[in-house]
């Protein structure tokens, strides 16, 4: 897999983040409306993941690995399903809304992995799939985990509904992906 080359400048994430919470707020309060993007990069076609935090712990996560609209969009409708319709958490209240901490995620392309032996902890996000079953996490969860490659695979395995040991089974297949997190 080639390094993920996509790099946002400070004020394309400032835009991200700020219609992600504009889109989360609109939920409460009548009269928002989204900016203009900044520049063309925002209608690149790429996957995203907004992740909601609250004093550091995790409120909700939801994103799409494939981009199949333009980029601010993906943001937009990610961070409002982030908000309301992660099945893990109740839909956030208003109160809680002014105290979200906000981590966007923008994915490269998602590609099979040749062997898994060549999987970086902290540099590659994963999707493991095997029959009906599919589980996904983000590059930094194995970071923010101290994960080495073993348990990064264990655990996206775990995510999947699967046995921890699924990722030796030849049919199942590991893809992987890079993410500029913000």
């Amino acid at each position: 897999m080639s390094d993920f080359v996509f790099k946002l400048t400070d004020s394309e994430k400032k835009y991200l983040k700020e219609i992600a919470l504009i889109s989360i707020r609109s939920n409460f309060e009548d009269g928002l409306e989204l900016p203009e993007p900044p520049t063309d990069r925002m209608v690149e076609r790429l996957g995203a993941f907004v992740t909601l935090k609250i004093k550091g712990r995790l409120r909700g996560c939801i994103g799409n690995i494939i981009g199949d609209a333009p980029l601010w969009k993906t943001v937009v409708k990610m961070a409002a399903q982030s908000a309301f319709n992660d099945p893990r958490f109740p839909p956030l209240t208003q109160e809680e809304s002014e105290l979200i901490e906000l981590e966007i995620s923008i994915l490269s392309p998602v590609t099979l992995v040749d062997d898994p032996l060549s999987i970086i902890p902290g540099k590659h996000g994963l999707l493991i799939r095997k029959g009906h079953y599919s589980g996904l996490l983000l590059p930094q969860v194995a970071a923010e985990w101290k994960w080495d490659r073993e348990q990064f695979l264990s655990n996206t395995c775990r995510k999947a509904g699967l046995s921890q040991e699924c990722w030796k089974d030849k049919n199942t297949e590991i893809f992987w992906f890079q993410a500029e997190v913000f």
